[in-house]
């Protein structure tokens, strides 16, 4: 009781607080309770990767999820925050994740004790299950408001801007594809709330979690600490048999989709209806600026393959796009499939893009 109450007064008296919420978050069920705390100290809120879906995207008070890429809203509010309340998470050091600013004021919220000053240090520790430790937060809490003027209007400013700034390539009409332009298609095109969406390892994973807005609890499965190329289509599957109700997306790449992309036969044997968007740029673009070497001389980085009739070969739905204005019509034939029963991937010829955003 008297560390919860500690923190209860910590969180009471920042300036410029933000919550950093998990995976635990997603494991204890605990978003109502996130979104109570987040909205009655009117605190900003990122995510893990892992974490991401615990809080609704489009909430004035979301700054979005951080992975290796990270959207400008999240860097701005850790670099600028006072105090840094992560929960359900582990704050673990990784190329593929959030560092957390020198400087900070940080509270830790997590059921594994071995996660405290493990990587991070902490000025506070809560050591127990999200829902359990945001509870006991709030009831602490309770009478208590916060007015941090302004604080709605500064995220959304500055995520217009950063969005204004990526327009060109969300927007491109170019071909080969932008890989960001099938991204941002396939966001609008889709029933958000009633998708369940998983990136790849690598680009795709780079390129979708930025941009990709989750509203409700569950409907994104974040991974990446690890680069597993290839996970991805596995992880759609079981979504797909836990929630058949639901559109099952999987975003990969022509890499990835080398080391598994022949248990895409395995959904259409099964009867899994997937969706499987594949951004195929004939090579791993991102490792070109450090393979030059190994690409000249052996083609290291290059990859072929017209995975759509693969897809067809199997059984399953396949189209390959390459004209922009195919996106979104290619996007509903395929969701049109799967509501028929059939797996469907959609094969998109990309650019051989590399860059990803860092805020």
């Amino acid at each position: 009781p008297e560390a919860v109450k500690a923190v209860a007064e910590v969180l009471r008296s920042a300036e410029r607080p933000v919550i950093y919420a998990g995976q635990g978050v997603h494991y204890a069920k605990a978003w109502d309770e996130l979104r109570e705390l987040a909205e009655k100290l009117q605190i900003p809120v990122t995510t893990s990767l892992q974490g991401k879906s615990a809080f609704p995207e489009d909430h004035p008070l979301s700054l979005g999820s951080g992975g290796r890429a990270i959207p400008r809203a999240v860097h701005e509010f850790l670099q600028d925050a006072d105090v840094i309340f992560g929960i359900g998470c582990s704050f673990a050091a990784t190329g593929f994740g959030v560092a957390m600013p020198k400087g900070k004021t940080i509270i830790h919220a997590t059921l594994d004790p071995a996660d405290v000053n493990k990587d991070v240090a902490s000025a506070h520790a809560l050591i127990g299950d999200a829902k359990l430790t945001l509870s006991a937060l709030l009831c602490e809490l309770d009478g208590a408001t916060a007015s941090r003027d302004g604080v709605t209007e500064r995220i959304a400013n500055v995520k217009a801007e950063w969005l204004e700034e990526w327009k060109p390539k969300l927007t491109d009409d170019s071909s080969p594809l932008s890989p960001y332009r099938v991204i941002w298609d396939l966001l609008h095109t889709v029933d958000v709330d009633n998708t369940i969406i998983t990136h790849d390892a690598g680009s795709p994973r780079d390129q979708l979690s930025p941009f990709w807005e989750s509203r409700t609890p569950l409907s994104y499965i974040g991974w990446g600490k690890t680069t597993q190329l290839g996970t991805g289509l596995g992880y759609a599957m079981g979504a797909k048999l836990a929630r058949p109700e639901r559109l099952c997306i999987n975003v990969w790449g022509d890499a990835a989709i080398g080391f598994t992309g022949m248990d895409f036969e395995t959904a259409v044997r099964e009867r899994i209806p997937i969706l499987s968007i594949l951004l195929n740029n004939f090579s791993m673009a991102i490792e070109l600026p450090i393979m030059q070497a190994a690409t000249e001389k052996y083609r290291s980085t290059d990859i072929s393959g017209n995975y759509a009739d693969m897809a067809k070969a199997f059984g399953g739905y396949g189209e390959r796009v390459t004209d922009p204005a195919e996106i979104v019509p290619a996007i509903k034939r395929g969701i049109a499939q799967t509501e028929a029963g059939t797996p469907a991937l959609l094969e998109f010829i990309t650019q051989k893009e590399i860059e990803i955003s860092r805020f």
